[in-house]
């Protein structure tokens, strides 16, 4: 084990970050307003009582953007883990089937999955995992019959008060994963201010960008989605994001 240097941290998002926002940026560049209102319950809108094209592109952007960020910062996030551990405890990125990480530490083989929070997963998305590290096990002792392979699902924030699972892995949240991964307590506090290099700047390129798209959107849904009148045309909204398609549809 050797003690992590904190400043080869600061280095790598500093170099690295730049990549979490120019995903955001080619997701936003490439959206489709079709394609997100498909992904919507137009029941929902409708019960909400949206009455503006606007109400309801910006709702639909929105549930985008979060869900997208979260998805692309976990990888991200997850990168960081890697890198973090592989200057403390030599591992690496794992090559086998759902599993991120896989580091030793006394004697003992780790294997980890990493997910951005505590709330990630249902129960089929559970027993899944489950399969993931059961399988892994089995590879790794058939490689090293005498090793310890311990599972552990790492969550890059939140908490867990009750780390070991009756399904024989541990669950480490917020300051444990990070403590976990590199033998620092203050970890999960020391990596907060590097996140914010260059945020501004690249937030003020993107909220441009997603002004943008509201407006172009509004624009196309008040072109096929309103009467005449201006109200916006629920049944022509519906059948669009759930009729039977047609060959004209194709």
């Amino acid at each position: 084990m050797k003690s992590l240097d904190i400043q080869s941290v600061v280095q790598y998002v500093a170099e690295n970050i730049g990549s979490f926002h120019q995903q955001r940026l080619v997701r936003l560049e490439t959206l489709k307003l079709k394609d997100i209102l498909k992904k919507k319950n137009p029941y929902l809108f409708k019960a909400k009582n949206c009455l503006t094209p606007e109400t309801i592109v910006r709702s639909c952007a929105d549930a985008f953007v979060s869900s997208n960020e979260e998805t692309i910062f976990g990888d991200w996030l997850e990168g960081l883990a890697i890198f973090i551990n592989k200057q403390v405890y030599g591992g690496w990125k794992s090559g086998i089937l759902g599993i991120d990480l896989e580091f030793d530490k006394d004697s003992t083989r780790y294997i980890v999955t990493i997910k951005s929070g505590p709330n990630w997963a249902n129960s089929s998305q559970v027993r899944k995992m489950l399969d993931c590290f059961s399988t892994a096990k089995k590879i790794l002792h058939t490689s090293r019959s005498k090793i310890t392979v311990v599972a552990v699902n790492g969550c890059c924030y939140g908490r867990d008060d009750t780390p070991y699972k009756k399904a024989d892995y541990y669950k480490y949240c917020g300051q444990r994963f990070w403590e976990f991964i590199s033998g620092n307590p203050e970890l999960y506090l020391d990596i907060i201010e590097p996140l914010g290099y260059r945020a501004k700047e690249k937030n003020d390129t993107f909220w441009e960008l997603y002004s943008a798209k509201i407006t172009c959107f509004t624009r196309i849904f008040d072109k096929d989605f309103t009467l005449k009148d201006g109200r916006i045309d629920w049944k022509k909204l519906v059948k669009f994001n759930s009729g039977i398609p047609t060959s004209r549809d194709s």
